[in-house]
């Protein structure tokens, strides 16, 4: 029996094939674990910074923060605009949240009606995630702390302090500095595909109407942004106030106007409907801008519901409508200054004189006079308001003229006053009427029977109230063709002042006989508002002029207005400047369909208006304290010891002793 083989090659070769696989296994995962050491060496080591900020990213997150809006004031620092804190609730939607459970539970904390609260919750499951929607706003201590305490147990829901823009004189100031409101969609789809993320934050406004919206960027200034330590899922934890970055306020706005003649000016309109306007007839600033009946714009900054606003939009004296701007009206007898100034400067002599019977017979018709007048000249013409007079003048000198000097003196115009919101109004000519009736050739001609009408302020002339007081302060400044300045300064930088313009063209003998006719009718017995028109600020007096514009054509019928429709009544019109010898401020007012005539209706209320203006300037007010000159008294008739202005006493003559009878 043999020994059993053994064969070497096959276990050395199963063993090399081993060896080889393990040599192999092993280099793969030196190779790997190399690799996962380099790999956590770089990340420990060479980037350890980088992956620190994305973990602090993480964790900190900076919320954006409106910044305060800038302040509007008047001429003298009085604040028309401001802030005031505002306590809100807000709700940001996340994936975890029931939205319609959670407005069940805020809706038992704070009073929500049901029409709210189905509308907020379309907004809020509208909304981007994690973007907030202010569910109430202006919340009272006691809801604000009630919301804080259950904070914790309300997902998404956080009540903070921020701020709100409040007007402090309500409806004085509306139609000019306006009023801001949350962003509509229309706003949004104007600011492009990639709007500015401060248009999407539930507490940010923007300017609707007036300074508010000229200026809205100015106003603005820029956001901040608070920091804020937050959860794996978005939830604000705590608040780090250390890294906050601080917003920029919004530049201060200081306007020409003065507060308190523009508050007695909407107060002495009462419940009428039109518009006051006063400047500086020196410098051009506007003092008062003030269109009746206005509105409380802190309304709409909270937001108006729908029967709200259509109660305003359709009430029938308008008080959406900014009558010192917007609204345009024929200026009746306040234009024939105008008409005046065209006679004078087409070569008419001031002197030659009209004979007015109450009426002229012209074109197949009559043009009634509101009186009979008797013998006029320009003086009296404007003194006494006589149609007659301007109806035959006007022939003479033709509509083109009157055109030409109207607006020299700013009609037809809009001024850079800073926002917008003006109408031109119509200076009819006859290229204005070619272009108006182009479809129409047959009426393109001016006929010579519209002229009268039109040199009396009727017919197509349109202007507006800012327009009528630029062309009282071009004619009492005598001088500068004055622009009307509203924006004082914006950031501390002055506007250019309104008498940095050229020369009026006309000769300063016209503009004193005007200026003339306009003291007369203030300040003359026979004047037609010569009683309206006392200031009782001693030898300070005031120059005007009346106007009533008719709204329908009354035919042979009666014009009174008792009975009539507040829509069908004339409007009535005042125009003034004082002190007469030396002209500081101009004001126009426009009475709609206030149906009494422009000295009933419009003479008193600028008299008001300008007697606090007057009363504010220093000058004036010392030239009214001061004591008036004692009269002069011939050297006989000073007494010794006698004041000079006491009344002297003369003796009465010796009574005559009887002389007794001699007997005969």
């Amino acid at each position: 029996m043999g020994e059993p083989s053994i064969f070497f090659s096959e276990v050395n070769e199963r063993q090399g094939a081993f060896h080889r696989r393990a040599f192999l296994m092993g280099g793969l995962t030196g190779v790997g674990l190399l690799a996962l050491g380099g790999r956590l060496a770089q990340l420990q080591l060479v980037e350890a910074g980088r992956y620190q900020k994305l973990s602090a990213g993480n964790q900190f997150n900076f919320r954006l923060a409106p910044p305060p809006r800038g302040l509007v004031l008047d001429r003298n620092g009085v604040s028309l605009a401001s802030n005031r804190p505002n306590f809100r609730l807000l709700v940001s939607r996340s994936t975890e949240m029931d939205v319609d459970k959670t407005m069940e539970e805020l809706s038992l904390l704070v009073p929500i009606d049901p029409a709210r609260k189905k509308r907020l919750i379309r907004d809020i499951k509208a909304s981007p995630k994690n973007a907030p929607v202010a569910v109430m706003e202006d919340m009272s201590w006691e809801e604000f702390s009630r919301i804080n305490v259950r904070a914790p147990e309300l997902l998404g829901v956080t009540a903070d302090m921020g701020e709100v823009r409040v007007y402090p004189f309500g409806g004085a100031f509306a139609h000019v500095i306006g009023y801001v409101a949350k962003i509509s969609d229309r706003d949004l789809k104007a600011a492009g595909p990639n709007p500015d993320p401060l248009l999407l934050h539930p507490g940010f406004r923007i300017g609707k109407q007036g300074v508010e919206k000229a200026l809205d960027i100015e106003l603005r200034g820029k956001p901040g942004a608070n920091k804020v330590e937050v959860d794996a899922r978005g939830r604000v934890v705590r608040a780090d106030p250390e890294g906050d970055i601080p917003s920029v306020p919004g530049k201060e706005v200081r306007l020409t106007l003065d507060a308190d003649i523009q508050n007695r000016a909407l107060e002495v309109m009462g419940n009428e409907s039109g518009a006051i306007v006063l400047m500086d007839c020196r410098s051009g600033d506007v003092l008062c801008m003030v269109s009746a009946p206005s509105f409380d714009a802190n309304r709409f900054v909270r937001g108006l519901s729908g029967p709200e606003y259509r109660a305003l939009a359709e009430y029938e004296r308008r008080p959406l409508l900014d009558k010192a701007l917007s609204g345009t009206y024929p200026p009746g007898s306040t234009f024939k200054p105008m008409t005046g100034l065209a006679c004078l400067a087409a070569g008419i002599d001031p002197e030659e004189r009209v004979h007015c019977s109450g009426g002229w017979f012209f074109g197949g018709r009559t043009f009634h006079c509101w009186s009979r007048h008797g013998s006029q000249n320009l003086h009296d013409a404007i003194k006494n308001s006589c149609d007659t007079y301007f109806y035959q003048m006007s022939l003479r000198v033709g509509p083109d003229k009157i055109a030409e000097v109207a607006r020299a003196f700013g009609f037809g115009q809009i001024f850079d006053i800073g926002i917008p919101g003006q109408k031109a109004g119509t200076v009819p000519d006859r290229e204005w009427k070619k272009r108006a009736f182009k479809k129409n050739p047959a009426n393109q001609v001016w006929y010579p029977g519209e002229t009268p009408s039109y040199a009396i302020g009727q017919g197509a002339l349109a202007v507006n109230a800012l327009q009528l007081c630029v062309m009282t302060a071009r004619l009492a400044n005598g001088k500068k063709a004055l622009n009307p300045r509203l924006i004082k300064s914006v950031g501390g930088v002055e506007r250019p002042h309104g008498d940095e313009v050229p020369d009026l063209p006309f000769s300063q003998d016209f503009l004193n006989i005007v200026r003339g006719g306009m003291a007369s009718v203030a300040n003359d017995q026979g004047g037609t508002a010569y009683r309206q028109s006392q200031l009782g600020l001693g030898d300070v007096k005031m120059a005007g002029k009346t106007g009533t514009a008719q709204v329908r054509s009354y035919g042979s019928g009666s014009r009174k207005m008792t009975g009539v429709p507040w829509r069908f009544k004339d409007h009535n019109l005042y125009i003034a400047f004082a002190p007469y010898d030396d002209p500081r401020y101009a004001l126009s007012v426009i009475i709609q369909h206030g149906g009494l005539g422009g000295a009933t209706a419009g003479a008193p209320r600028a008299r008001e208006v300008m007697r606090v203006a007057l009363l504010k300037d220093p000058e004036i007010r010392a030239r009214i304290e001061r004591p008036l000159p004692l009269p002069e008294l011939a050297p006989e008739a000073i007494v010794e010891g006698v004041a000079p202005d006491a009344p002297i006493e003369t003796p009465a003559p010796p009574t005559p002793t009887p002389t007794p009878e001699t007997p005969q």
